[in-house]
This record gives C-alpha cells, structure tokens and sequence, in this order.
C-alpha cells in the first residue's frame, strides 16, 4: 500500500494518528516511501547538500554538494565528521556523572547510583539540540551506534542508484 506524501509529513512530524501508524509499521513498505521521506527531509533543511540517509531526529548522513564526501551532518549545518567516523567524538557533551545531576532527569528515587552510570548528553555545537543520549556505565568508551552500509542499502533495499561519492 502507498501512502499519500502528508501521511508521510505526518509521520516525520509525530502527527499521525495510531490507526495508520499501525498500518504503516505492519506493513510491507512501499517501493517509493524511502524516496518520499528524504525528499520530505530535504525540503526541511537550510542547506543544500543531499540526505543520504537520516540518522536520527535532526543528524543526517549527507552528500556535500561542493565535493561529493559523504559526513555527517545536523540539520542546523554542523559537519561533524566523515559518515565511517563516530560523530559524537565531536559533538558537544554533557555527562551526567553525580547524583545529583542524575536526580534532575529521574524521578525521585529513581535514578540510577553515580559510579555505576551516567548519562551522555550529545549536542550540535550550533543549534544546541539535544541529537542523542546514552546511559553507560561510566568507564564504557564513546558508543559509535553503528556504520552503515549505504550501498547496500541503496542497491538491496530500496533499489535506487548509489549516491555518488568522492
């Protein structure tokens, strides 16, 4: 099944409603969805270079348009780094790594004990939006989420044409 195009805004939005969020999830999707969706992203940002392939609520994988390099980049058009890098190396971070800082996001009582957690707070150096969070414990390195496999994806998945790169 094909959804209409505003469904698809609607979903990128957090606006559509349950019935058809189910539906959409338990679903085969349709061939063009993936297409849709980035172009609905695309129209969303301030730059002009390519979504490859979104990483999470406002950090995308991008094409540069000048040079063809594939990074990584936020919606505000911070270039963090090449897409095979972890980007939160060079993200602005908060840890949280006292109890005290730890009480201010749990509920009272709640909260994990400091030296056996804490929590990373990942930052756009511009816009200041929050891009990710983790919970490790505190010696656990940086945790790079994972690096994609593009041409895969674009070739196996979606059946479109690899973006080029340089």
């Amino acid at each position: 099944m094909s959804y209409p195009r505003n469904k698809i805004a609607d979903l990128v939005d957090g606006t559509i409603d349950r019935d058809t969020l189910h539906r959409m999830q338990s679903t085969p999707k349709d061939p063009e969805r993936f297409e849709t969706y980035r172009a609905i992203l695309q129209e969303r940002v301030p730059w002009e270079d390519h979504i490859i392939l979104p990483l999470g609520p406002k950090l995308y994988i991008v094409q540069e348009k000048d040079t063809h390099h594939w990074v990584v980049k936020s919606e505000a058009g911070h270039v963090f780094c090449d897409y095979r890098e972890n980007w939160k190396l060079h993200a602005v971070v908060h840890v949280r790594d006292t109890q005290e800082a730890l009480d201010e996001v749990y509920p009272k009582l709640m909260a994990p004990s400091a030296g056996w957690q804490t929590i990373r707070e990942y930052y756009c150096p511009l816009s200041g939006d929050l891009l990710d969070v983790e919970a490790p414990t505190e010696w656990y390195p940086v945790i790079h989420d994972f690096e994609p496999d593009i041409e895969a994806f674009y070739e196996q998945w979606v059946g479109l044409p690899v973006p080029e790169r340089a």
